[in-house]
């Protein structure tokens, strides 16, 4: 019996070796893809163009896929749409204080013609004296674009999309993107001197925009 203890106190010695170099053999847990810092992106890259694997987007967006691409300027944070209406939105920093970014699509075909969104657009502002709305339209990427800048008082609004108190000093930047499965809104307001700092990113932003494949 006696010459049996140091063999059974090796067996348990390997035993207990064994369990401790599984345990160091482990791998340690992964971090999970895409986890980096997004602020330290070029741009944040918005595809609207819906996988086919996932779900249907909320019911009032008119389509399951929006089928644009475009880039938000970096420094605009952007956020979950507030609404089933818009497809993105964002916040424009700025020292006279923030402005706002929406983009909106409502189908194929849906949300009405260039003109008669340019004008109800104009209608938010009360056009600040001496000035008139500006507006340009160019070709991108195949697709049309016009857009509109209006300087003025942005407007309380009984639909609740704007501010509860009329708004002086402000600007509203508004262009519509025509082309296959369009159009598209995008929609800017703010301070005059945000959106004046703002307004080259804002047609930057505008130029990125591409029919998603």
């Amino acid at each position: 019996m006696r010459r049996a203890l140091p063999a059974l106190s090796l067996l348990l010695l390997a035993a207990a070796t064994a369990c401790g170099g599984a345990e160091k053999a482990s791998a340690p847990p992964t971090v999970p893809a895409g986890s980096g810092n997004a602020a330290s992106r070029p741009a944040a890259v918005l595809s609207l163009e819906t996988p086919a694997a996932a779900p249907a987007p909320a019911a009032g967006t008119g389509s399951a896929s929006a089928g644009l691409s475009f880039a938000i300027p970096a420094s605009w944070p952007t956020s979950a749409p507030s609404s089933n209406m818009r497809i993105a939105q964002a916040t424009i920093p700025g020292k006279a204080g923030a402005g706002a970014l929406a983009v909106f699509y409502f189908g194929p075909g849906g949300g009405g013609d260039v003109e008669s969104n340019l004008q109800r657009w104009i209608g938010q502002v009360g056009v600040a004296q001496g000035t008139q709305p500006a507006r340009e339209r160019f070709e991108v990427n195949g697709l049309a674009v016009t857009w509109i800048d209006v300087k003025g008082s942005l407007l309380p609004s009984t639909m609740g999309t704007g501010p509860s108190t009329e708004q002086p000093g402000s600007r509203l930047f508004g262009a519509v993107i025509e082309g296959p499965n369009g159009p598209w809104f995008f929609k800017a307001t703010g301070p005059e001197a945000t959106m004046e700092a703002a307004k080259a990113d804002f047609l930057a932003m505008l130029r990125s925009c591409r029919a998603a494949s």
